[in-house]
């Protein structure tokens, strides 16, 4: 990729465990992770860090996507990376953690909606393990809806990451909420490559896709114990784009977390190969222009 095609990593992280704690990098014995032992993650990421992967491309700005820092203080999270982006220039906006079913949430979203970079909150909704499980995922949950409610007063996103077995409930949400924008993590996580799987996961995904206010990262499609290849992943980049549209879609690396399965390289490169096709407004949309849109980067 040459050095003048422009990146807006839509979806990143930074942490020192060392320093701060969040439970799952630091906490024995590990979590259960879709990507299987992820102990090579367990250390210190920062803004270096990530420059140093990405040396090549032309990254302008970033999505901050909260890592899941102590629940006992979300907002320590935000004041840390306030600290982190001032010298650094990354990220350039943040997603922040808030619970939105415990008691005082409306104080905690206040307070992380007046960091001037913060547009977006994420709290992952409880899910079943799998599609065969047929009970209600956390969106259904009026406690939950309550919290999620405020948003929109605060002028906030919402950053939803849950198996695409639960899309169907993000759809309702979407559609009771239609003034709140949602921005569906990770392609609705389609691990499951199966025939089965995948028209699973497209069905539900096109109902969410019909839901304006939806966009959608396409980042975190890493299999484990596969290589990630634009072969292997044609398939799921362009159902995305075809159901979302180029200016609903975002690429994204998910660093440091999908350094598990590919470098950054390999997953920007094999994004770049897959669009090459499209046209240059097209390619700007996916790489840049509306993850620029969509978290209003270009304000405060």
């Amino acid at each position: 990729m040459s050095a003048p095609f422009q990146i807006v990593d839509a979806h990143q992280h930074f942490w020192d465990p060392g320093r701060n704690y969040y439970p799952w990098l630091r906490d024995e014995p590990m979590i259960p992770f879709r990507y299987g032992d992820y102990s090579a993650i367990c250390k210190t990421y920062l803004p270096a860090d990530y420059r140093r992967d990405a040396n090549g491309y032309d990254v302008i700005g970033s999505v901050y996507v909260e890592a899941e820092w102590d629940p006992k203080n979300p907002v320590a999270e935000m004041e840390y990376i306030d600290a982190l982006r001032r010298p650094e220039g990354l990220p350039t906006v943040a997603v922040a953690h808030a619970r939105l079913d415990e008691p005082g949430v409306e104080s905690i979203l206040e307070r992380q909606s007046a960091f001037s970079f913060v547009r977006s909150i994420r709290h992952k909704p409880r899910a079943n393990a799998s599609p065969r499980d047929s009970g209600a995922g956390g969106m259904t949950d009026a406690l939950w809806r309550r919290g999620y409610a405020l948003l929109r007063r605060l002028g906030l996103r919402f950053d939803l990451q849950t198996p695409w077995w639960h899309l169907h409930e993000a759809a309702q949400l979407a559609r009771t909420y239609p003034d709140t924008q949602i921005i569906l993590n990770h392609a609705g996580l389609p691990a499951d490559r199966s025939p089965q799987g995948l028209e699973g996961w497209k069905r539900e995904m096109a109902a969410l896709a019909q839901c304006p206010n939806v966009a959608v990262k396409i980042s975190g499609i890493g299999v484990p114990g596969q290589a990630w290849t634009s072969a292997a992943n044609r398939s799921i980049v362009l159902s995305v784009i075809d159901l979302f549209g180029t200016g609903r879609a975002m690429f994204a690396s998910n660093f440091p977390v999908d350094s598990l399965c590919a470098t950054f390289s390999e997953i920007f490169g094999g994004f770049r190969e897959i669009v090459a096709d499209f046209s240059a407004s097209d390619q700007r949309l996916l790489f840049r222009n509306s993850a620029i849109r969509i978290y209003a980067m270009d304000r405060g």
